[in-house]
């Protein structure tokens, strides 16, 4: 080895010096960091007190309906016709149905393709 490559691995307080600047400038960004965020915590609004809390309406919890819906059908289209497009739709809206009984699976059945049921066996 020459004298050269000797001096060059030799030990320097300047890596030591880039070293401390670069953890004094992470921990100024950190500390700017909690500062910035103290500052828009301060600037929100107050969380609210007990007595402005939601209340219950006065007839109690509102519950869940449960009924049956009738749908419009889909038009079909006559053979050699021109299909409908999406404007010439009306809004298929739906309506309760007079129906009371709950459609059921068939017996066995998952209920839904790749439902993860053995099917109807």
């Amino acid at each position: 080895m020459n004298t050269a490559s000797m001096q060059l691995a030799a030990p320097s307080g300047l890596v030591g010096l880039v070293l401390f600047v670069i953890a004094v400038g992470l921990l100024a960004l950190l500390a700017g960091g909690f500062w910035l965020t103290s500052r828009v915590k301060y600037r929100e609004s107050a969380r609210p007190r007990p007595d402005e809390q939601p209340k219950l309406p006065p007839e109690g919890a509102v519950h869940e309906v449960q009924e049956n819906r009738d749908y419009q059908e889909v038009p079909k289209t006559p053979k050699g016709g021109r299909p409908l497009t999406p404007y010439e739709l009306s809004n298929m809206d739906s309506v309760p149905s007079d129906d009371k009984k709950r459609p059921r699976w068939s017996r066995g059945s998952s209920g839904s393709f790749g439902g993860g049921g053995l099917g109807a066996h």
